[in-house]
């Protein structure tokens, strides 16, 4: 239904640019989502009816006061809260300051220490209108190369081509690339990919700028155990977690997770 549902809005379609080298698995069906991952979230919290959303809100402690959350964050006054989910990467739920650090017993911790995630680095190459980047995919897994596993003509694989909106490329490095280059130098990794890139792709034009990104916490390797979708830390007042490290790293696991969060979350109001 979920799908079914971003389908009838256009927010998702399906996949039909030519991918070089990707693994089709049996039964399943791969979309595109043409303005980018993000205009999935943004259709949902405009259903949302009214919910306000802060960005960049970065949080340190959580901790109980009066029955209720106080949450912390690095800018601005502590607020507090009757409910708080938490869906950001496992390892930085461990960072957590405040009473959350005695919240979590011995057996959750232990449960959530064992989750790993695989890190990389994810180039943007844009490009101005009209520019022609001269390629037969629209996409391409790389099996062979040290640094670049996957190159995508972005425009391309939306199905968004248009003479208004310059075109743009984007890298991502392979797993053991990022994490052995982790804590490198992002002016001096962007350099390694662009000379791998040329390589792979000599005859891509130069861009008119270009954006290198960590991906800290790229995919989940291993999630909780039992994969349960959430994870309830406190119930009065209830502190819970949830995310793809609950389950897994495509959209599949993110909505299984975010239906058992609203689940756990409905029984408790």
């Amino acid at each position: 239904s979920f799908y079914e549902e971003l389908l009838s809005h256009g927010i998702l379609k399906p996949l039909t640019a030519p991918i070089e080298g990707m693994v089709v698995k049996e039964g399943t069906c791969n979309y595109v989502a043409p303005q980018g991952i993000s205009s999935v979230v943004k259709y949902y919290l405009k259903q949302s009816a009214g919910a306000d959303v802060f960005y960049e809100q970065h949080v340190t402690h959580i901790s109980l006061r009066e029955g209720k959350w106080e949450v912390s964050r690095k800018m601005g006054p502590p607020e507090q809260f009757d409910i708080v989910i938490l869906t950001i990467p496992v390892p930085q739920i461990l960072q957590l300051q405040g009473d959350i650090v005695n919240i979590i017993n011995e057996s959750q911790k232990q449960q959530l220490e064992s989750v790993s995630y695989s890190s990389r680095y994810a180039l943007g190459l844009f490009y101005e209108a009209g520019t022609r980047i001269d390629v037969p995919w629209a996409a391409q897994y790389i099996t062979d190369n040290p640094c670049i596993r996957f190159i995508s003509i972005d425009n391309k694989k939306r199905n968004i081509e248009s003479p208004e909106i310059g075109p743009s490329v984007v890298v991502h490095t392979t797993v053991t690339f990022g994490s052995e280059h982790l804590n490198s130098d992002p002016a001096e990794v962007q350099q390694l990919i662009l000379r791998h890139l040329e390589r792979i792709v000599p005859s891509l034009p130069e861009p008119a700028s270009i954006k290198c990104q960590k991906w800290r916490y790229s995919q989940v390797t291993k999630a909780v155990p039992g994969c349960p979708g959430q994870m309830i830390l406190h119930t009065q007042p209830l502190l819970i977690c949830g995310g793809d490290g609950f389950t897994r790293s495509n959209f599949d696991g993110c909505i299984e997770s975010a239906m058992s969060l609203a689940e756990a979350v409905k029984s408790h109001l």
